[in-house]
Parts: structure tokens; sequence; C-alpha cells
């Protein structure tokens, strides 16, 4: 049975991801999908699902994109025109991103990831670190908090943001400073800090769940999602101003050219990890919010009424309207084959 995405979304949504010739690509681990965001004509908004087992942090530089999900990271390029060979056509895709390889991390709760330095970094969540990967281990510890004592596979201060300055990992964000197995759920709403690396110089703390980490014109931004706000850090000072306050769960955040686009996770009544924040009431359902930092006012949302309930990240795809992305699970990522200058189909084996 085919699960309905249904929206409700402000027609300023469709209009800017128009004019500005970018899609929404955001990642809900509880709905297993990765979700491609756009509109091909400025009215009406076009979602694409793709699913991916457990997806947390998205990056995209350049004709890559890569995904962390529950137990490995998936790498995608469109670097050739595959759009033109492929019988999509009549669904007007204008790039096609390729699964080209799956990195095998096991269950390191892998969160935001970018590409730098010539190399995927990620948030080791499970490890309380920062590593890199490659070929002969599940991971390469590359920074931990000073506070962390010992590697060890027990999410000790629930590591989860990043942001990146000139390649390398600059800024991380944590629940809390504790050294011991799973100790950041005891007071989520009064722990969460903020760190430089690889100093790890404590910035900001006594925060509320803070996530997502931005350096935007070398300012650094960060959302508390405990309590629902936006905030611009002074790091010279350690001190911090309210942007905005959101009301509202707030994860997964990217900048472009003036515009956050932000996601916003519904709480479930259930939820024992959340009970105490300050924004249940209000985060009734998952969905995007598209801030103007330079108004500070909102400029439009997409609501889902029903299937996503939590989103972890949120990025941007430049330069394309309506990007497919065809991972391995799709058995055309099997059948096409692709060189420089060159793309091949294989025709699929008859039953």
């Amino acid at each position: 049975m085919q699960e309905k995405y249904n929206i409700d979304f402000d027609k300023e949504i469709t209009s800017v991801l128009y004019e500005a010739n970018i899609s929404i690509v955001f990642s809900t681990y509880q709905a297993g999908r990765v979700m491609v965001v756009g509109s091909l004509d400025g009215h009406k908004l076009h979602q694409i699902p793709i699913s991916f087992k457990k997806p947390m942090g998205i990056a995209v530089e350049g004709s890559k994109l890569a995904v962390a999900g529950l137990d490995e990271v998936a790498f995608f390029s469109n670097n050739e025109n595959i759009v033109k060979t492929i019988n999509l056509n009549d669904k007007n895709f204008d790039t096609v991103y390729i699964q080209r390889g799956t990195y095998n991390t096991s269950s390191l709760d892998i969160h935001d990831i970018h590409f730098g330095d010539g190399v995927l970094w990620g948030v080791n969540t499970l490890f309380s670190c920062i590593c890199t990967f490659d070929i002969n281990y599940n991971f390469r510890p590359k920074w931990k908090p000073n506070f962390i004592s010992r590697l060890s596979p027990e999410d000790r201060c629930h590591l989860n943001g990043m942001a990146m300055k000139e390649g390398l990992p600059k800024y991380v964000t944590a629940l809390s400073k504790t050294d011991s197995k799973e100790g950041w759920r005891k007071d989520i709403m009064n722990t969460g800090l903020l760190m430089e690396v690889p100093s790890s110089e404590i910035i900001l703390d006594n925060l509320a769940m803070p996530h997502s980490p931005t350096l935007i014109n070398n300012e650094l931004y960060l959302l508390e999602s405990g309590s629902g706000k936006l905030l611009k850090v002074n790091v010279e000072e350690k001190s911090y101003d309210v942007i905005y306050n959101f009301g509202r769960f707030v994860r997964g955040m990217v900048h472009h050219k003036g515009l956050l686009i932000i996601g916003a996770s519904k709480i479930r009544e259930t939820s024992k990890s959340f009970e105490g924040l300050d924004v249940k009431k209000n985060s009734k359902n998952a969905g995007i919010i598209i801030f103007d930092l330079r108004t500070k006012t909102v400029f439009g949302e997409l609501n889902y009424m029903s299937t996503v309930e939590e989103i972890y990240d949120v990025n941007i795809i430049e330069g394309f309207k309506k990007p497919a992305i065809i991972n391995q699970l799709d058995d055309r990522c099997k059948e096409v084959i692709v060189f420089p200058k060159n793309v091949y189909w294989r025709k699929p084996k008859s039953t």
C-alpha cells in the first residue's frame, strides 16, 4: 500500500524554491525516508520519497551527495547527464543522483555529516567523537571532547551537530558533558553545550537540546530544539542572542542567500525522552520552515498532516528543481553503467 504524504503549505514555499532554482532534501528517520521537495512552475509543489534505513545526516557538495543511515553511509553522484538517457522524462526530473557506493559503518548512530578536506566527516554519536571513514575500518576517530575519558560505544554525551570552517570541523553541539553511558538523558533541558574544535573549549552551556550549528558569513547560529529558538552566538564573549522563537521542536538547518530552511518535528504524546520539553504542546506536526534572516520573519511553512513526524537533517540541492535520487533499493541502480562522458543502460533480464 502506497503511503500518503499529506501536506499543507504556504504558496510562498513554491515561489521561493522555483525562483532560487533549488530543491530541499531532508531526512525523516522515523518514516525511513529521504524526502526531496521542489517546484517546477512556482505554483505546484512536488515531493519525492526515497527509502532508507534510518536516514540522519545529509551532505551535499557539488555533484556529490551522502546520506548517513542506520549502519551505513550511502554515496551518490550526478556527474554525467543521466537524466537524458533514463526513462523518467515524463516526470520532468532535471538531474539524477545514482548511488555509487555504500560504506559499512555498523551501528554508530552517525548524526551530522559534511564533506571537507577531501573526505567525509561524521559525528559518531555512539562513540562520542568526530570521525572520518576509510576502507580499513568502520570509522577512524579524529577528535573527541576532552571530558570524554575514552572511546566507548555508550553515547555518553550525545554529540550531534557539527559546523565546518575551511573544510574542517570547527564547532559541535552535544546534549551534555557527561562521561557515563547515556548520561545525557538525565536533564536534557538544561545540560546542552556548544564547543570549539579542536580545543574542546565550551562556548555555551546550559542549553536546551542544541542542534544544527551553522556558520553563515563567519557568524555562528544554532537551533535550541528544546525551547524552539534560533540563536546567534557571540563566540568571543561566549554569549548569544535569541533571533526568533518558533515555539516548535526545530532541528536541521541550511542557509541559502539570506534564507534559513529549518526542519520542525512532531513530538508524540507518548514520548518519554521529550516529556519535559517547553515546545511539546506546539509541536503537533513535522514540516519545513523558511525563515528570512534579513527581516527576521517566517517566510512560509510546509507541514505534514500524516506519515512524516520527525525530521533530523535539512539540506538543499542547488541548480535543480526536481532531482531524482536512485539508491540500491531501485533496480535501475544496477542497470546503468556510467564512465566519463558515457552512460549505458543494460536491458533488464526477462523473467
